[in-house]
This record gives structure tokens, C-alpha cells and sequence, in this order.
């Protein structure tokens, strides 16, 4: 299993399928800063100062780092923010969840009207997609970690004979 994950083809599929994502994700959102703050504005989780800086950078860093994804540079790193975005997007989602407050996501831009169980829905199918994404960033993360382990140059001292 372990080289299955670690296959350099499936690490490329892998990498540009999230990039891919991250881009299409952020490039609306860049171009409707105002649409994006309302979405996270709805969730009620943050404070209201924080909403207009956080509608204003995260769609930056998730550009960033879908184009390193997909360029293949700084990977580990862009896998790394990736993950901790997926967890912080998968953490919102179940506490609205949990607390059956619906609100639209906000992943892709602005979306159109829906009643309250459609959107409790959608947030159920957004967090499941969100959990397989964070799934892909962490074997991302590991096989870049498991690359470095096996450059030339990069075992402990004294392994070498």
C-alpha cells in the first residue's frame, strides 16, 4: 500500500488534481471579495473585524498554493497549507453542522438561494469533500517528506559506512 501512495505518478495526479481545485477555488472569490465575506460572515464563527482580512487573504493563499501545487514547487509546503485549510474549512462546516445552523459554504464563490435543508445538504456533501481533499494533502505531504528521506545526502550521520 505504502508504495502505492508513494507512486510518482500517482503523487503527480495527486498534486495537480488539488492544485486544480485550490485555483478554481480561489479565483472567484478573488474577483467577489465582498460575496466571500458575507459567506464567512454567515458561518458566525468569527469575529466581525477579522472577516473583511480574512475575505481578503485566504482566497490569496489558496491561489498561491494551488499554482505551487500544480508548477510542483514548494509542494511540501503548499500541501501543508492546503491540509490546515481543508481543516479549518472541514471545522467550520461541522460546527455549523452540529449546531444545524446552514449556511453556504462559500468554497467556490457565491451560490444562489436554496431553502434551509438544501443547504444542510449541500454542507454535509462539502464536508465529505472536504475530508477527501485534506485526505489527498496529507499523502501529499507524506510522500514529499518520504522523497526528502530518500535524496542523496539526507541520512543521519553515521549511517553511511
Amino acid at each position: 500500500m505504502r508504495r502505492l501512495l508513494l507512486h510518482p505518478k500517482l503523487v503527480l495526479a495527486t498534486r495537480i488534481l488539488l492544485g486544480l481545485i485550490f485555483l478554481a477555488a480561489a479565483l472567484p472569490k478573488i474577483a467577489d471579495p465582498p460575496g466571500f465575506a458575507k459567506a464567512i460572515w454567515a458561518y458566525g464563527l468569527f469575529p466581525p473585524w477579522s472577516i473583511n482580512p480574512l475575505a481578503l487573504l485566504l482566497p490569496w493563499l489558496e491561489l498561491v498554493c494551488g499554482l505551487a501545487l500544480c508548477l510542483g514547487r514548494w509542494t511540501r509546503a503548499a500541501a501543508l497549507w492546503c491540509s490546515i485549510l481543508l481543516l479549518a474549512f472541514s471545522l467550520a462546516l461541522a460546527i455549523d453542522l452540529a449546531r444545524q445552523h446552514p449556511t453556504d459554504c462559500g468554497c467556490f464563490g457565491s451560490s444562489s438561494q436554496r431553502s434551509e435543508a438544501e443547504r444542510m445538504v449541500d454542507m454535509r456533501w462539502a464536508l465529505g469533500r472536504d475530508l477527501g481533499l485534506l485526505l489527498l494533502a496529507i499523502q501529499l505531504s507524506w510522500s514529499s517528506l518520504r522523497r526528502q528521506d530518500r535524496r542523496p545526502g539526507s541520512e543521519p550521520e553515521g549511517a553511511r559506512p
